[in-house]
């Protein structure tokens, strides 16, 4: 069923906006570069279509790989453009333009920049992402107040690591499950309810906040669903962290912070994360003897 330029447009711009959602993302219009000459790469060295741009109804997506490639270049003739291949997002493309990765709908008008995640599987699946994009910028960690964040001690807790956390985010539930098993790390979790999101986060947050064994409760909720009872007049120090993660830019949970300042948003396989904490060049002393239970 073939549909309309307007419906098209409309579901394209949809997919966008959706995009625009997740943390790191986000949408610009007209996007114009000071580089050179446009260079014009798909994927394939000798601009042959794989088997990833077939659609599932075995009609090729060449014509509309190429109709982006035209349109980039005749929006933009200064930008030299990299790699242009299709996502998993039918009509959506991935455009690597230097250090930057962005995703444009066919006409080229409209932008993403960021990376594209699978959350199902929790895979960055934006192409060539680490070489593609700046290193996020460092946390100074020894600024942290950590008297503000729920301290927990995996084994010995010799790594360090600072999580942002909702208590009503799916995917910091995701990343609860996995902590669990990295071992020989304090974790130090900042709640940050989201409640545009989730409204009933900040109730919850205050509630594990309040609980006589905060990392105790904060295990129940996360891994249990099992919301500790709430103590009349005291509530978590929203006042602090949320102004806290806004000048950090975190922007979305869960977001993660190890000891040399390095960060990584999004949950992740226990592995990795061990992997990630192993990599501290420089581990940074924080600025209190710790955050509480």
């Amino acid at each position: 069923m073939n549909m309309s330029p307007q419906t098209r447009t409309t579901a394209l711009l949809t997919q966008l906006f959706l995009l625009s959602c997740m943390p790191g993302f986000v949408l610009a219009q007209d996007v114009q570069s000071d580089a050179t000459t446009f260079e014009r790469t798909i994927r394939s060295k000798n601009d042959v279509v794989d088997a990833s741009v077939i659609d599932a109804g075995g009609l090729t997506r060449e014509n509309d790989l190429l109709a982006v490639q035209r349109n980039l270049r005749l929006m933009y003739p200064k930008t030299r453009f990299g790699t242009i291949s299709p996502t998993p997002l039918p009509g959506i493309y991935e455009v690597v333009m230097g250090r930057n990765v962005a995703f444009v709908e066919e006409s080229g008008r409209y932008f993403i920049f960021g990376r594209m995640f699978d959350m199902e599987k929790q895979e960055d699946i934006t192409s060539g992402a680490e070489a593609a994009q700046p290193a996020s910028p460092a946390v100074d960690f020894a600024s942290l107040p950590l008297q503000h964040a729920i301290k927990s001690v995996h084994g010995q807790g010799r790594r360090t690591l600072a999580v942002f956390s909702d208590p009503d985010c799916p995917y910091c539930k995701k990343l609860e499950q996995e902590l669990v098993k990295v071992d020989d790390v304090t974790v130090y979790t900042f709640l940050m309810p989201l409640e545009q999101l989730h409204p009933d986060s900040r109730a919850k947050a205050d509630a594990v906040w309040c609980s006589k064994d905060r990392s105790a409760a904060w295990s129940a909720l996360m891994l249990e669903g099992t919301v500790p009872k709430k103590t009349k007049g005291c509530e978590a120090p929203h006042q602090v962290v949320l102004p806290l993660a806004e000048k950090l830019g975190v922007s979305g949970t869960p977001f993660l912070v190890a000891s040399d300042g390095r960060t990584m948003p999004g949950a992740a396989a226990a592995a990795r994360i061990s992997a990630w904490l192993d990599a501290v060049k420089k581990p940074v002393a924080a600025n209190v003897q710790g955050g509480t239970q």
